[in-house]
């Protein structure tokens, strides 16, 4: 041992051994990390729930109570249309079997999004899926619907086409049946494009020969009406056409019933019109809605596609083992895109919305008269009158009359003593602010009498 460790060993004394860790520290150790683990994660939660958005799922939205009635008379206006041309109501589920729409939307299947159901199977949704639903309705049924649809006097453009005629036009300007559906979910897009972006495309991209896409050209920017129809029937690239020729004739029978509902005005024979989707086997259309653009100019501008259909008698078929051809119409109406039009012009009008049905308000000008009211408002319920009443015990009677005022309910029944010992009602007509006292008695013939004036 050398002087150093000598030196060392008589001041300090021997080495003493290390002891080993035993389990118990390294446990305490574990322990305490994972509390402070499960601290961390709840002052992270408790962050999150305060910067917490709240949000509506995306694709959907909220409608306030204006909007809702917005939304009500647009959906009246059509149910009520449909149900004066005799149709009757059914309903589908909102998203189907992958079976059953798989290959019938062409190139807009990718407007299709999947879902799967608690065992695993596929299911989706789809833009679109009027068609596919109602046919396996029909084939588990037995029963289709066939109404008709009127259009009103309004500022719209209803273009119509034949699925047909376009074969027969593709056909004749050298396009191979193999790429008949992709040139036409590219004609389709002309609302949208340019014809030389269409063009490009066509030529780029579906494999078609620019001789074929020039005369492709000069027969989609064709519009007009019978007489398009008769010059067509006459065009000697499509008189050899057998489709061609069936949907030229039935396009001109078409705009024979348009002049007897006289409408024929209304209507556009377009041959730009081509919809993408692949199972039309006939008539398509659709209605495009125009109005000025403002008050001091009078042209009219597009705003775009609110309805769209067709004739798909192929459709059944593709879901029936025996291949049966059922004569099918239908048309999709753009409920959301009409919804935004009308309630901009809504906003633009500041016109004044009614959110609730209610005819009669039942109003006391004292206090204490809660259970006059209740039982007047009963009456009135149960003879099948919209009415309501402010629900607090003592309501100042100008508070009530504004609230009818405000939310444009036409009459006021107000009940106070002097009403109660004469054995009136006195009735207010909130517009004029007249008012005249009915016999209680009389007093339901009367509301009726006044609503339905």
């Amino acid at each position: 041992m050398s002087g150093l460790r000598r030196a060392a060993a008589r001041a300090w004394g021997p080495p003493r051994a290390l002891r080993a860790f035993s389990a118990r520290p390294r446990d305490r150790i574990v322990e305490t990390v994972g509390k402070l683990l499960q601290t961390k994660a709840q002052l992270e939660t408790e962050e999150g729930k305060k910067n917490f958005i709240l949000k509506t799922p995306k694709g959907t939205q909220d409608f306030s109570p204006k909007q809702m009635a917005i939304r009500e008379k647009v959906f009246s206006t059509i149910i009520n249309c449909f149900k004066r041309h005799g149709a009757e109501v059914i309903d589908t589920p909102v998203f189907e079997l992958t079976e059953t729409l798989t290959g019938k939307y062409g190139e807009d299947s990718k407007l299709i999004y999947d879902l799967k159901d608690q065992g695993g199977k596929e299911e989706l949704g789809c833009f679109c899926m009027s068609g596919p639903a109602q046919a396996r309705m029909y084939l588990q049924n037995h029963s289709s619907p066939s109404p008709l649809c009127s259009r009103k006097n309004r500022a719209y453009e209803g273009m119509v086409n034949d699925r047909r005629i376009l074969s027969g036009v593709f056909a004749a300007c050298g396009v191979p049946e193999s790429k008949l559906q992709a040139a036409c979910s590219t004609v389709d897009k002309l609302n949208k494009m340019t014809w030389e972006d269409v063009k490009n495309e066509m030529v780029g991209e579906k494999g078609l020969t620019p001789e074929a896409a020039d005369l492709i050209g000069e027969y989609v920017k064709l519009h007009g009406g019978l007489d398009l129809v008769e010059q067509l029937l006459q065009d000697p690239r499509l008189s050899h056409n057998k489709l061609a020729g069936e949907g030229l004739r039935d396009m001109k029978l078409l705009f024979e019933y348009l002049m007897l509902f006289g409408i024929v005005d209304k209507i556009s024979f377009d041959l730009s019109l081509a919809r993408g989707l692949n199972y039309y086997t006939g008539v398509i259309y659709e209605a495009v809605l125009i109005q000025q653009q403002n008050d001091r100019v009078e042209e009219l501008v597009d705003v775009g596609s609110v309805a769209g259909g067709g004739r798909y008698d192929g459709l059944v078929g593709m879901f029936d083992s025996k291949r049966q051809k059922v004569p099918c119409v239908g048309v999709s109406i753009g409920i959301e895109r009409i919804f935004s039009i009308v309630n901009c012009k809504v906003k633009a009008s500041k016109e004044k919305i009614r959110t609730t049905e209610t005819q009669v308000l039942v109003a006391a000008p004292q206090k204490h008269f809660l259970a006059a009211r209740l039982k007047l408002i009963s009456e009135l319920w149960d003879a099948g009158i919209k009415a309501e009443m402010l629900y607090r015990e003592n309501p100042k009677l100008l508070k009530q009359l504004h609230y009818c005022e405000d939310t444009g309910i036409p009459l006021a029944a107000i009940i106070g003593e002097q009403e109660l010992k004469d054995g009136v009602v006195k009735l207010r007509d909130v517009a004029t602010r007249q008012e005249v006292d009915i016999p209680r008695q009389k007093l339901l013939e009367e509301i009726r009498r006044r609503l339905e004036s």
